[in-house]
């Protein structure tokens, strides 16, 4: 397996549960990419989208596990049409495709895509995330038939949420090797 995670806004910085994952997987001498977009606190779709771009040319990798902008931005993509198919998608905390928040104003609006360029999708959403409404969450899994996966009470699934430690993400990149 080569996992390739991709942070939001911000970053993911350790104690966040990319951080932790990326650990977990390297200990185990999987093969890991963590690699920090530049600008992460003022992102933009065009510098975002270069850069990821010519990581998944380079680093070709079978599992990505996306953090909420990452979500976004990989939404781009497909719609674009700019992706190799992968074999694993996880969308972690993606928001509402119609965000407006200005430091990350040019990611949105963003357009639907048709597909996910993944053999296999999952969605994880919290209940009560403050960037997408259930409603909304349920729409994108069921336009895309991935699999949703719901937390109850997990914010952002972010640090600040408590999400450092994440056993169940582990195992479900393990179970995709």
């Amino acid at each position: 397996m080569k996992l390739l995670l991709l942070h939001g806004w911000g970053g993911s910085d350790w104690p966040h549960w990319q951080a932790w994952l990326a650990a977990e997987v390297a200990k185990e001498y999987g093969t890991v990419s963590f690699p920090l977009i530049r600008h992460p606190h003022y992102p933009h779709l065009n510098r975002w989208r270069k850069e990821v771009l010519k990581h998944l040319e380079d680093f070709r990798p079978d599992t990505v596990v996306t953090h909420s902008l990452a979500g976004t931005l990989w939404f781009h993509l497909a719609y674009e049409q700019r992706l190799r198919e992968i074999e694993r998608l996880i969308l972690v905390a993606p928001p509402s495709l119609h965000t407006e928040l200005e430091t990350i104003s040019s990611f949105y609006p963003c357009p639907l895509p048709e597909r996910l360029y993944a053999k296999e999708a999952t969605m994880v959403v919290s209940d009560n995330d403050p960037y997408i409404t259930l409603d909304e969450a349920r729409e994108l899994a069921a336009h895309f038939a991935c699999e949703l996966k719901i937390l109850p009470g997990a914010g952002h699934i972010n640090a600040e949420s408590g999400y450092g430690e994440w056993p169940w993400i582990l195992n479900q990149v393990r179970s995709g090797e």
